[in-house]
């Protein structure tokens, strides 16, 4: 199908000014073929249906990234302290930051020295293109062509520690684009946590492989940086009682826009997404667009979102649940929720419900609501003062989403640093 005129005059454009990153025959070989599904699909625009709440310019728009980024400050962070660190500094890997990439259970290679990984170049590239149906994302495949770097992680035992993806910024204009693969072998367990300010405008892509019994845990914090634009896909393939889980905790950012696309191929697997967002003025916008595809039986998903947001922020959700014939026994639950703190903030929702078997539990729900007045005056009865009074309810209409975070410790470790966040922030 031909695109129309305007849209593959910007795709045109912009891909004529695409200079692939060297790398081996294999990788080369993806990149290529990645560009030549964007030159298909064509860039996205506004009028494409899920779009439609979240200009897509500035994020393929070279003139649009900020000259002028606003300071990095101290928001929501881990202090895992035993997990292995490995450093990415305006998307270049920062050895003297990073620990060695040696861990029990796990293999590391970073995506720029890869060069015969059979596994690698079997998986890199094909869950991207698996997503890219029923709904396209070239945006994922433009960063599958562009990544500079990343991490090849394969997973063969249990993970005796943590791996965080550190991402750090020094250039105020960097532009930056990164592609991580994760294989997990049956039965294994890993954890991967992210952090960092990024870049002035950072794209990812993480593909994740779960075989059968295995389970991936992944928590990610977006913060720092106030005037990144940010565009993340999560591409994962789940097999037979295998488990995954991703949360991330966003605060700042101009745009921020994270797509999660799960295909559940196994029996009794499990499958949650999940964040938190709080956005403060009107520059600030954040998206979620989720997509999971039961294709199993007796599996079960979960998306748990919500949103806090004032002075004009914007907050977008599009989640949509699609069981395939044969999917009996799903149990699929949404939920996205937002807190407008003032009258001028928006949340815009989509929650979708796609069913083609007949013995399923399938719910979503999406509201949005102001700060409980009742609760807030019982607090401030009992002397608790209106900043500290706003911040706890804030935290417990969080707390849902954060409940979702497997690790405890983890957990209570970001509502700390999210209760500090609040407060400094509260007016």
């Amino acid at each position: 199908m031909a695109l129309p005129q305007r849209k593959q005059d910007a795709t045109d454009t912009r891909l004529a000014a695409v200079t692939l990153p060297n790398g081996s025959a294999w990788l080369t070989k993806a990149r290529n073929a990645a560009l030549g599904r964007v030159s298909v699909m064509g860039l996205p625009a506004r009028r494409d249906e899920y779009w439609r709440f979240t200009d897509p310019t500035t994020l393929v728009d070279a003139a649009a990234i900020d000259a002028d980024v606003l300071p990095i400050e101290d928001n929501p962070e881990f202090s895992k302290n035993d997990a292995l660190r490995v450093v990415f500094v305006d998307g270049v890997f920062d050895a003297a930051a990073s620990d060695d990439l040696s861990l029990a259970g796990v293999t590391m290679t970073r995506l720029s020295q890869a060069e015969d990984i059979t596994w690698a170049a079997d998986l890199l590239g094909t869950l991207e293109e698996r997503g890219q149906k029923p709904v396209e994302r070239p945006l994922a495949a433009l960063t599958t062509a562009m990544a500079t770097d990343g991490l090849l992680i394969h997973v063969t035992g249990q993970a005796e520690r943590a791996i965080h993806i550190r991402y750090d910024r020094k250039n105020v204009g960097a532009d930056v684009s990164l592609h991580h693969v994760v294989k997990l072998d049956a039965g294994t367990t890993v954890t991967v946590l992210e952090s960092g300010a990024g870049a002035a405008r950072f794209a990812s892509n993480m593909e994740v492989d779960v075989a059968d019994g295995a389970a991936f845990h992944h928590v990610r914090a977006q913060g720092r940086d106030h005037g990144r634009r940010m565009n993340t896909h999560i591409f994962t393939r789940i097999g037979e009682g295998s488990t995954f889980k991703s949360f991330t905790l966003s605060v700042n950012g101009a745009m921020t826009r994270n797509d999660c696309i799960m295909e559940i191929v196994g029996d009794d697997a499990t499958a949650h997404v999940s964040g938190a967002c709080v956005g403060d003025g009107e520059g600030f916008h954040h998206d979620d667009t989720v997509f999971i595809t039961h294709d199993a039986v007796g599996c079960e998903s979960r998306q748990v979102f919500k949103k806090v947001l004032r002075n004009g922020a914007v907050g977008v959700f599009q989640g949509k649940i699609l069981v395939k014939h044969g999917a009996q026994k799903t149990d699929g639950y949404q939920i996205s929720q937002s807190l407008l703190l003032d009258g001028d903030s928006q949340f815009l929702a989509k929650p979708e419900l796609e069913i083609y078997a007949d013995d399923v539990a399938c719910s979503h729900g999406s509201t949005s609501g102001a700060i409980d007045e009742d609760a807030l005056f019982y607090l401030r009865s009992r002397g608790v003062p209106h900043k500290t009074a706003t911040t706890l309810l804030t935290l417990s209409f969080l707390a849902e989403a954060l409940q979702e975070i497997a690790d405890e410790a983890l957990a209570e470790d970001l509502r700390d640093r999210l209760a500090g966040w609040l407060d400094r922030h509260q007016h």
